[in-house]
Parts: C-alpha cells; sequence; structure tokens
C-alpha cells in the first residue's frame, strides 16, 4: 500500500519505520534536523531488544501536497497541531483513502455516525471552528488508539521503548474489508493489532486515566508510581476521574472496571513521566485541551459539574503558557 505518515516524531516514526522494513511505498512528513537526517541516512528504529534497522521511505519531505494521492494517511502529530494542517491533507487522498488519526485525547470524530442527539456534534476544544471535520470526511476515518510508548532519540533515531498494541474500530463499529486490510498490514509490520467494534469504549478507558494523571504530573513533575502511592495524590485522581466517569456514563459508557482498578493499573508502570509532563519540561505545547479540556466541555454540554477537572485544567493551562516563555 502507500502510506502516508503524516508527523513522523516518536510514535509516526516507529509506525513508519516497521511498515517501511515491510515493504509498504511509505512516505514520511516530518520536519527539520529529524527530517534531514532521515534524508540523508534513512531512519533508525532501536528495537526493545537492541536490535537495530534502519528503513528507507520512498520519500521524506516538510510539505504534504508532495507525496500524492495515498491508500493510508496515519495523522501522528499531537491533537493541537491538527487543526493547522487539516486543510492540506486533501492533496493525499484519493477516494477510497484511510485517515487514521494516532493522537491522544478525545477524538475530533467522536461524535459522528453515532446515532442519538448528540449526532454530528462538535467539540471545540479538539476541532475549533470546525476545520477537521471539513477536510478530513468521516467516511474515511478510521480511530485508532495507540499503546506503545516511543521517543526520538536523536535525529532520525526512534528508541522504541514500550509495548506493540494498536486497536482499529470503524466509527459505525462495522468488520470492514478495509480494516482488515489495515490490521494485517500492521500484524506484518510486528505489531499487535486488534480491530474492535467498541472503539469509543476504549479511547474512554484511556482518557479516563490521562484526564487525571498527565495534569497532575505536569504540576506536581511526578510519575505514575509517585502520584499514585502519595495519598492526596491518589485521592485527587480518583476525583478526577470519578467526575469524568459521571460524563462518560452520560454518554452511555459502562467501564467495566473498578476505579481503584485502574489507578493501580497506573501505579503498575512505575516510573514512567507522562507525556504532558515531558512536553512541560521541554517547553512544548501539551494535549491539555485535548485529554482536560474536551472533557469539561463535555460536562457542560451535558450539565454535569467537573470542578476538579476545571481546576487542573486552569492551573496546568498556565503553567503551560509559563513554561513556553
Amino acid at each position: 500500500m502507500r502510506i502516508c505518515i503524516v508527523g513522523a516524531g516518536a510514535i509516526g516514526g516507529f509506525l513508519g519505520a516497521r511498515l517501511a522494513l515491510t515493504g509498504h511505498d511509505l512516505t514520511l512528513v516530518a520536519r527539520g534536523a529529524h527530517l534531514a537526517a532521515i534524508r540523508e541516512h534513512g531512519l533508525k528504529l532501536i528495537e526493545l531488544d537492541g536490535r537495530v534497522a534502519v528503513a528507507k521511505p520512498v520519500l521524506a519531505t516538510s510539505e504534504i501536497r508532495e507525496a500524492g494521492p495515498q491508500d493510508v494517511v496515519i495523522v501522528a502529530l499531537k491533537a493541537h497541531s491538527l487543526p493547522p494542517i487539516a486543510p492540506e491533507l486533501r492533496a493525499l487522498y484519493h477516494a477510497d483513502t484511510m485517515v487514521i488519526t494516532a493522537q491522544n485525547g478525545f477524538p475530533w470524530w467522536y461524535f459522528h455516525k453515532l446515532e442519538g442527539p448528540w449526532e454530528n456534534h462538535r467539540i471545540e476544544m479538539v476541532d475549533p471552528g470546525g476545520v477537521i471535520a471539513a477536510n478530513i470526511e468521516a467516511e474515511r476515518v478510521i480511530g485508532c488508539i495507540v499503546y506503545p510508548a516511543a521517543d526520538i532519540e536523536a535525529p532520525g533515531v526512534i528508541r522504541h521503548d514500550e509495548g506493540d498494541r494498536f486497536s482499529l474500530g470503524e466509527l459505525d463499529g462495522q468488520k470492514t474489508d478495509r480494516i482488515r486490510v489495515l490490521r494485517e498490514a500492521l500484524d506484518q509490520a510486528g505489531f499487535k493489532a486488534k480491530v474492535t467494534p467498541r472503539i469509543r469504549w476504549e479511547t474512554w478507558v484511556k482518557l479516563w486515566g490521562n484526564v487525571a494523571f498527565n495534569p497532575i504530573s505536569a504540576l506536581t513533575r511526578s510519575t505514575l508510581e509517585e502520584i499514585c502511592r502519595y495519598p492526596l495524590t491518589r485521592q485527587l485522581s480518583r476525583t478526577i476521574m470519578e467526575e469524568a466517569q459521571r460524563v462518560a456514563e452520560r454518554l452511555g459508557i459502562d467501564f467495566g472496571i473498578k476505579l481503584e482498578q485502574r489507578i493501580d493499573g497506573a501505579e503498575k508502570v512505575g516510573a514512567h513521566k507522562t507525556s504532558m509532563l515531558q512536553d512541560i519540561e521541554r517547553g512544548r505545547p501539551t494535549e491539555l485541551d485535548a485529554m482536560v479540556g474536551a472533557v469539561a466541555e463535555l460536562g457542560r454540554m451535558l450539565e454535569i459539574p467537573t470542578p476538579s477537572i476545571d481546576a487542573v485544567y486552569a492551573a496546568t493551562k498556565l503553567l503551560e503558557v509559563r513554561s513556553r516563555g
């Protein structure tokens, strides 16, 4: 297949390297020193067991339009980076192009093809002005939940840190031929890809932890195990997650696991810095709006109070502004 990775950073580079190594016609969209290194030396992938492989994409570019029409477009940018480039993605489409947004937080497509009173509702925090929905038709979208962790160790070098699991789902829950083909491509590249009819449920299970642990870690400069083991921050996490749970349940989500189990699972991850803490430390924009602000917006929409979520959102927003100078 012709596959374009828009945002060949840590996760995008991890996906792109493995897919290129299995023979797909791969384009990587990157920028700066990372792009220059890929062009000169290829994209180096260091696996968990220390094995090193170098992938050679067909094209590495900073200009989306240079790639031409693709069979699959994987958008691996952070959520706040998608609206500005959404109109450019049209240069990558043919009639049957699939678009997979491999991003954290509440997805912009959540209410598309969702029967009920909120069908096609837009969440401003993740799709301001509706620019994403206007440029990525819902019919193209395949939902994706990302579980692996990876880092850009140096320009042109991706280190795989943890996991290789992805969940994929059609927005209407169908098991289509196209999603089967996509799953097979990921499986052949060494990933554990699962097709789920409940992509929104999985979105919430991951978001349930992110809405609490990410802002708390950024505010306290603490790892997951530190947050979960310290009584006061564990209680704060619990309070935030209870608010998020009430929002999710109003939307018909039954988590099926106990809140304490979810917190215990985060504690077992260990001394891990969340992505939001890493962004704050590096002076980068965070995914605060998609992870936390969107849940607060949903609360207002559903008339469910979210005071703790509102408080950590405000405090972390100021921290982000200050960390970026």
